[in-house]
């Protein structure tokens, strides 16, 4: 029987996200055209969206963008549905906190790229973790003494 173990030494141990994996937004500031298609498109009407009419240039010009991860589901229909691809979805999934205000994200923190689970060099990947194969551990030796307290 050669199977890998189901459990993982979390944090020394991380799963590799699948390619298809909803984590945390990431946000592009620079290609946003404030045009709110994500809070549409949100069933909770979550992403905020700030923006002031530019006359100067004669469309919007964004202000400030927010999502709070305390609230949103991870649904995945903003990034969808965005038309400039500013959204995105990142393998990231630890996000928790002891404060939950912690976890309104500004456009500033959105457009921080989070580091991968894959490139991460600190992290072990289950794939390249060694296990012990059957018949490589010791067995237990009689020559070790115990002492006996009782006495």
């Amino acid at each position: 029987m050669n199977r890998l173990p189901i459990t993982i030494q979390y944090p020394y141990d991380k799963l590799i996200p699948s390619e298809r994996f909803r984590g945390r937004i990431h946000f592009e500031f620079d290609k946003c055209i404030a045009c709110e298609v994500c809070v549409r498109v949100c069933p909770i009407n979550l992403p905020v969206v700030d923006w002031k009419f530019g006359r100067d240039i004669g469309k919007k010009r964004l202000e400030n963008y927010s999502i709070d991860f305390g609230i949103c589901i991870f649904c995945g229909n903003c990034v969808e549905y965005c038309p400039t691809n500013c959204l995105s979805m990142t393998e990231e999934y630890e996000l928790s906190t002891y404060d939950r205000h912690e976890l309104n994200y500004d456009h500033i923190a959105l457009g921080r790229l989070p580091i991968s689970v894959i490139e991460d060099l600190t992290i072990r990947a289950i794939p390249s973790s060694t296990y012990l194969s059957e018949g490589t551990m010791d067995k237990y030796s009689d020559s070790i003494t115990s002492t006996n307290y009782s006495d």
